[in-house]
């Protein structure tokens, strides 16, 4: 019996992830003509002005990944601080070479700059 409760709470959480990460069609945005997933965080809790965005399917292209990642800054710094200005550590318009990519995810890096 145990067992199968644990099925269903394991499933019905599977279910809540797949279905959490989904966004309506009309919503999402895309460059370059394909879609950029981004996951915008604050680096610490400390000072949350300091952020990363993490771009996945970045291999779709490296141009629309660096237009997807400067939005995801932009709209992380719009939310929190009502700004969208942006100090970048590693940021879209550096050199390719110099590109983080981890996992086929571009990452980036700054500080949304406050008044």
């Amino acid at each position: 019996m145990a067992n199968k409760m644990m099925r269903i709470v394991t499933l019905s959480l599977m279910a809540l992830m797949i279905l959490g990460g989904c966004t309506e069609r009309s919503k999402r945005i895309y460059f370059d003509g394909k879609l950029y997933p981004t996951r915008e965080k604050a680096v610490s809790k400390d000072d949350r002005s300091v952020f990363v965005v993490t771009v996945r399917k970045a291999a779709q292209g490296i141009d629309g990944a660096r237009e997807a990642g400067r939005h995801g800054g932009s709209k992380y710094c719009l939310k929190n601080f009502g700004t969208s200005q942006i100090e970048w550590e590693r940021g879209p318009d550096d050199a390719a070479e110099t590109m983080q990519i981890n996992n086929g995810a571009l990452v980036l890096s700054g500080k949304c700059i406050t008044w």
